[in-house]
């Protein structure tokens, strides 16, 4: 009997134990919120709704209008490059020299070419003109004058191609200095002196500072209601700023993808924004109303937000969810409170 009554007693005592811990034995509180009563009696306000024009923050981003990549038209050895990634340049600028010592040499061969086509054009000219006036007395005929002529017209289109030879030979000199096309910033720099430039590789990119503008995918019931012309305003959040924005373009042509359209808005020149910064622009979308409350009758606990409404002759405490402070003192309420309810001062 012994060794079943000891286990059993053991069991049951762990049991009771267990129906201790979990609460068993303790009046528990009913599931549900206790209305909390105040016995403040100040001058309740009530909420107040005005109608405010909803704005939509499109992402967008800060783009150059003005931008362009620095390539070679020649195969060429690089000798040197003026600017690195930040320079500013003006137009006309030297930004990278190329190995010019066979173009030189070419323009030297035409120059000579030239010289020496002169030479014998105008002795051409000289002999064509004296056996024009011995055809004329009888002494030679008329094949020894068209000879002299063909001669002569032979040097005359020698000599105009040693003047094209020269100009395509400065032409092609004139290449391998690359100057700033307009003034800009660089934005990149993608070759070092003593690499080799071929037709077409990129080089250098450049952008104008002052083309600056903000590109942003507006959905297409917001983008048709959009005009060239119309202002908006930008949001930088990294800068913590608003700017000004005047819609230079709407693409005609929706991405079939998002159903949106590029819209294109032009900013005034701003030393701190740089292309491809985050933005975020401003579209109206209708209107809607404003719920708005003094900012002394919120109190903060924690992270939760609440306000004391009076109702039915009491007054009882509210959770809300707050929007944006404005300069009067008053405070956005999103949720938790509706128009006309009364909200009394904090105890």
């Amino acid at each position: 009997m012994k060794k079943i009554v000891f286990p059993l007693l053991a069991i049951v005592a762990l049991l009771l134990m267990i129906a201790w811990m979990a609460g068993l034995f303790v009046e528990k509180i009913p599931p549900g919120m206790d209305t909390v009563i105040q016995s403040n009696t100040g001058e309740p306000i009530a909420v107040e709704a005005r109608s405010v024009i909803i704005i939509e923050k499109v992402p967008a981003s800060v783009e150059a209008a003005q931008t362009t990549l620095i390539s070679s038209r020649l195969l060429a050895r690089i000798v040197a490059v003026r600017v690195r990634a930040g320079d500013t340049v003006k137009r006309g600028d030297l930004l990278l020299e190329l190995e010019n010592s066979d173009i030189s040499a070419q323009v030297q061969q035409a120059e000579a070419q030239i010289r020496s086509t002169t030479a014998r054009m105008n002795e051409a000219r000289q002999n064509l003109g004296r056996v024009e006036e011995l055809q004329a007395g009888g002494v030679m005929s008329v094949a020894d004058l068209e000879k002299a002529q063909a001669i002569y017209e032979t040097l005359v289109a020698e000599h105009a191609g040693a003047k094209q030879a020269l100009e395509e030979a400065k032409t092609a000199l004139g290449y391998t200095e690359i100057v700033a096309p307009f003034d800009g910033r660089v934005v990149d720099r993608f070759a070092e002196p003593g690499d080799t430039a071929q037709p077409g590789t990129k080089l250098l990119a450049l952008y104008n500072p002052l083309s600056l503008r903000v590109e942003a995918q507006v959905r297409e019931v917001l983008a048709l209601k959009l005009e060239t012309g119309q202002s908006l305003q930008v949001e930088i959040p990294s800068l913590q700023k608003i700017v000004d924005a005047v819609i230079e373009e709407r693409v005609p042509a929706a991405d079939p993808g998002s159903r949106s359209f590029l819209v294109k808005a032009g900013i005034a020149f701003d030393r701190s924004l740089l292309p491809g910064m985050y933005a975020r622009l401003l579209v109206p979308a209708g209107t809607g109303k404003q719920l708005l409350i003094p900012a002394d009758r919120v109190v903060h606990v924690g992270q939760l937000d609440l306000v004391w409404v009076y109702q039915d002759g009491q007054s009882y405490r509210r959770f809300v969810r707050i929007g944006q402070v404005l300069q009067d003192d008053r405070i956005e309420i999103l949720s938790g409170l509706a128009e006309g309810d009364l909200v009394l001062p904090l105890p």
